[in-house]
């Protein structure tokens, strides 16, 4: 599952098999975070990954953008012990479009690198 900012190419970087939501109806509103925290209360997270700058690209160096602690306090609020590993910017976008990505929510997140990408494990009886 991908949870996307509004600069994510969700029209040409998506999976064959991925159903796309936009929510992207004003910059800023639905904002991802708010969408995390809707999907990681319902659904069990297994690894959540962001999209970082490549490394030897010209943003490199940045520090990490804020919205990261924000995607990890989100999940922690959810319960979910889940680490964020960091993919760089085009194997993000690869793993992103390949087939096993199954949904893809287009938020409207104005801030700069607000993508996560999660792993969804199964519900477990009685949850």
């Amino acid at each position: 599952m991908l949870i996307a900012d509004g600069n994510y190419p969700a029209s040409t970087t998506v999976g064959p098999h991925a159903q796309v939501v936009h929510l992207n109806l004003t910059p800023g509103t639905v904002d991802a975070v708010t969408v995390l925290a809707v999907l990681a209360a319902a659904l069990p997270v297994e690894a959540a990954y962001v999209m970082s700058p490549d490394p030897d690209g010209p943003h490199a160096s940045w520090p990490d953008p804020d919205i990261w602690a924000r995607f990890a306090e989100t999940l922690a609020a959810a319960g979910w012990v889940t680490p964020i590993a960091g993919i760089p910017r085009h194997d993000f976008y690869a793993e992103a479009a390949t087939p096993a990505v199954a949904l893809v929510v287009v938020t409207a997140e104005t801030a700069l690198y607000g993508n996560l990408l999660l792993r969804i494990g199964v519900v477990e009886p009685g949850q």
